[in-house]
């Protein structure tokens, strides 16, 4: 992907909703420094591009309905997060069988059953990529997980 900036949304959408998912259903702030890194205003008080950008894909879940939050802390931060109950079931459900056939080729065959089954959710397949590191899988999990057609699962 030639897109810096699309795939620094997919990695900071991705860790915000790890983040909500690991701590569901409890509410918890979601801070921009810990998705995008820290940050130092300028000597106006505004913050770079890349914090601005995190903080846009926060904003941007909300009004796409996968997160709730109370109110913003400045710019810095949503405050009392949580999922949505329809992101909760997206994270929660089995992932399309390409991304779980990639499980299955990494070694995931040789699991028990109940084990692959949940090594098959979407939550665990944005974990694997985030560890991975890799921008393209990350891109192509969060793409799979949120943004094609539910018909396709």
């Amino acid at each position: 992907m030639a897109d810096i900036h699309i795939e620094e949304f997919y990695k900071d959408a991705a860790i915000a909703l790890v983040q909500l998912y690991n701590a569901f259903p409890r509410r918890i702030n979601v801070f921009v420094e810990d998705i995008a890194g820290a940050d130092e205003p300028d000597e106006f008080g505004l913050h770079s591009k890349r914090h601005m950008a995190c903080f846009g894909t926060l904003l941007w879940l909300a009004e796409e309905g996968l997160l709730r939050y109370v109110d913003t802390i400045r710019q810095e931060a949503l405050d009392q997060a949580v999922l949505t109950q329809q992101a909760f079931v997206r994270m929660s459900s089995p992932a399309s069988p390409d991304l779980q056939e990639q499980e299955v080729a990494a070694g995931g065959a040789e699991l028990p059953p109940a084990i692959r089954e949940d090594f098959s959710t979407h939550i665990h397949m944005l974990r694997t990529a985030l560890r991975s590191g890799s921008s393209a899988k990350i891109s192509r999990v969060m793409q799979a997980t949120f943004f094609r057609d539910s018909d396709d699962h």
